[in-house]
Order: structure tokens, then sequence, then C-alpha cells
């Protein structure tokens, strides 16, 4: 390689642990700025330089359809569907459809390497981003890790070791920024599999979120907010707690979630070739979002290990949303005997399948959106994308 065309981020170097990053308040800790690549930040870091639809016609060859309801919602896709694994990964957090897929990509040598987490070996929730090579090291990295993790911060490892086929396993933020300097990095093929995200906080923060909620935060083993509109916390002995939605300490946790979840309006992830989440589906089974040609490839690979199902929809979200939005803004929290009530009447009337994913997006985006024109309104018009502005118009807002 000549100097002419030597790349320019080599020359770059890493900001260093615990410097202030460009993106300032917003950063989401997503691991770009941790190597060379901080070269890019400003075109490719998600809260400084907001381009779903360039990005998007780069990883599916087409932009969302705002004509399209379920395009402005769940983003460009080719179907999506519910489904399960027939037989679940023992320690997964759902049925093990991820680990699976990552599994199978290195079994059949279409990688050489995933990008997931594992956890350090001090704390169960201290993420670990690792470039695993076997199945073992994919297993480790089962259970989502709820906290704001660096995992493009092996992206140097990555150029170095002379990887040609990888497949990286993150969030949202975490996505545009590697899409972004996707055609830097010297692979022959990236296969991405997303899953969705919303309300990550710190290390600190969920400690606070842990003991301000559960009844016992040391043996939390892993939590998800759930469809039944209720958080369901996994503890070490196997049993599972149940806190309502409208039960939580809304006033004292309002501050907790980072303010880079605070203003991101890619839930769906959408720039991921597969997205697996649970959003969309009914309870006990995964929602699948097969975005593009690579991410059905990568979905044949478990379609033997796996039952699936039409997605469904039924509800009305809207009159739960718009009354969500002041309830929060002014942190209103039920007596828990009227959370768990109103919690039983939503699950049996309220939105299920789709409705409920749309529920769900319709809440974060107004608050977001909210977030974004008080802390930071000079970056409304361009940091909000039209899709979410459209979701947002549906409803009534404070000022």
């Amino acid at each position: 390689m000549t100097s002419v065309d030597f790349p320019k981020h080599k020359k770059a170097k890493a900001l260093k642990p615990g410097s202030r990053r460009p993106a300032k308040e917003l950063c989401s800790e997503c691991g770009l700025c941790d190597t060379y690549y901080v070269h890019y930040v400003k075109e490719a870091c998600a809260f400084i330089n907001q381009q779903f639809e360039t990005l998007e016609k780069q990883s599916h060859g087409a932009t969302r359809n705002l004509d399209n309801p379920d395009e402005v919602y769940f983003g460009v896709h080719q179907e999506m569907m519910a489904a399960r694994k027939q037989q679940p990964i023992e320690g997964a957090q759902w049925t093990g459809i991820v680990s699976s897929i990552a599994i199978e990509m290195l079994n059949r040598g279409m990688v050489e390497g995933v990008v997931c987490v594992q956890n350090t070996k001090e704390d169960r929730f201290g993420p670990m981003p690792v470039i695993a090579r076997t199945p073992e090291e994919v297993l480790a990295a089962r259970v989502n890790k709820p906290t704001l993790s660096p995992n493009l911060s092996v992206l140097e490892q990555i150029e170095q070791s002379g990887m040609k086929r990888l497949l990286v396993i993150g969030v949202g933020c975490q996505i545009q920024a590697l899409r972004a300097v996707e055609k830097q990095l010297g692979l022959e093929k990236l296969y991405v599999l997303g899953t969705p995200c919303v309300d990550n906080v710190t290390r600190a923060g969920l400690q606070k979120f842990l003991d301000n909620t559960s009844k016992s935060p040391d043996t939390v083993v892993y939590y998800e907010f759930m469809q039944d509109f209720r958080v369901h916390f996994k503890h070490e002995d196997g049993s599972t707690e149940l806190v309502p939605f409208f039960g939580l300490n809304t006033k004292e946790l309002k501050d907790v979630f980072a303010p880079s979840c605070m203003s991101c309006f890619d839930y769906v992830n959408s720039l991921a070739d597969l997205v697996v989440g649970y959003m969309g589906a009914p309870f006990g089974w995964q929602w699948i979002l097969v975005r593009n040609d690579i991410g059905k490839e990568m979905l044949d690979l478990v379609k033997d290990q796996i039952d699936t199902q039409p997605v469904m929809s039924q509800g009305d979200r809207k009159a739960a949303v718009q009354q969500s939005i002041p309830a929060y803004d002014k942190g209103v929290t039920l007596p828990m005997w009227a959370a768990k009530l109103m919690g039983v009447v939503i699950e049996k009337i309220g939105p299920k399948g789709l409705e409920y994913a749309r529920f769900s997006i319709d809440s974060h985006f107004t608050r977001n959106y909210l977030y974004v024109k008080r802390q930071h309104p000079e970056k409304l018009e361009a940091h909000v994308p039209e899709f979410a502005k459209r979701i947002v118009g549906q409803y009534k807002l404070p000022e």
C-alpha cells in the first residue's frame, strides 16, 4: 500500500478513557472513539450526524417508504414473523435465536468471528465486548447487558487480525456508526444481527434502577419490560419477579436513563440485516424482522430449529400513549394496588402484537422528542428523522 492510499484513520489516535467525547453528554459509549476510527466520528456518530436515509440505502438498497405505515414504524423489511426455538438454549434471555444464528455461522465457516458482549468476571452486568471465535465464546455472551456497551472498541482488533468475514451483533447506535465506517474495515463480508434497544443506563444508573424496583436487586440475573405491561426480573434461584410498569417510581427514576437513549429514534435497529427482539410478538415468542437478502440468509440457517407464526395486531394504543405523556412528564407514580389493577385491565383490553410494538415506539418517541426539544433545541430539526416526526405528530405534546 502506498502512502497515497494509506487510510487516514490509521494516523488517528483513540481518545483516552474518560476524556470528553465529540458527542459530549449525548455519547452512547458505542466504542468507536476508543479506536482510530474516531477519525470518522463526526460523520459516523448517530448523535452528531443523523443519516438514516443514506445508510438505509447503503445497507438495504432502499429507504423506508413513508406511505407504508409498517415501514414508518419498523423500517425497511422483506418480512416479519414471530418465532421461537423448538429447543431453547439454557440460560438464554429468550429462546436463544440470536446465539443459534451466530453459532451456525461460525460452524459453517461463513464468518471467522462474532462481535458480541460477554460480561466481566467481576460483574454480571459489566459489558465486555469480544470477538468470539468459538460457539462456547458466543454462548458466554447470551443474555442482554442493559448497560451502555462499547461494542465497537474491538474494530481495531478486527482489522489487525486480518479477518475478512464477520458477524456483528449490536444495537442501533452501534450499528449506525458501524455502517458509516463499514467500507473502511477491509472486510469481504459483513453480517449485522441487531436487537431492538431502548433506555440503556450507565452501570451506576442500572444499580439505581434495580435498587428502586426489585425486592432483591443483588440476585437479579436479567430483566425485561414485557408485553404484559410488567417488568420481569429473573433471579438467581430461577424465580421471576413481576413489577407493573405503572408502579415504577417514575419521579426517582426519570433521570436514570442515558441522555443518548433519551434522544434516540432507532428503537427497531433499522440498519441491521436481521433484527431479533420480542416486542412485536406474543408473550413467549420472539419478533423477527428480515430487512434484506443477507438477513434472510442468516435466518435460513436456523429455520429447521424454530417454530414460526404470522405477526398479529390487536387493540388501540393511542389513548394509552396520550395519557402516558403527561404522566411521565410529571413523574406520576400510582400506588402499587392501583398499578397492578391497571396492568390487569390493560393486559386484557390493551394493545397486543404489532400494536404493542407501536405503543412502545410511540411512548418513547414522544418522550424523546420532548427531551431533544427541551435539552437540545438546536438539534431538533436535523436530529429527529422524518418517520419519527410523523409518529410524534399523532399526539398532543406539552410545551
